[in-house]
């Protein structure tokens, strides 16, 4: 372990600003889906590249503890967009 105040090692600056961009991707997927909706054609891409090529329909089950139910794949990713857990697994 590091001690306090001391730079991130080499390994750890990459570890760090690989989970930012990664973040900031997600983010910028969000804010295409508020812009433009589910049923935009970039949006619908990115849903299905997420799904292995479908984008799932009818409810959506999730371990979200309170919302374990979606009406459907569109309101759940919103919602992840919203709290900005943008990893939240279904």
């Amino acid at each position: 372990a590091q001690e306090p105040g001391m730079p991130l090692s080499d390994q750890e600056y990459r570890q760090f600003f690989k989970f930012v961009q990664i973040t900031l991707q997600a983010s910028t997927a969000c804010h295409l889906r508020e812009l433009y909706g589910c049923q935009n054609s970039l949006v619908q891409t990115l849903d299905k590249y997420e799904n292995h090529g479908i984008i799932p329909e009818g409810p959506v089950c999730s371990k979200v503890p309170g919302n374990r139910f979606f009406p459907n794949f569109c309101t759940f990713s919103l919602y992840r967009c919203i709290k900005k857990k943008y990893f939240l697994k279904v």
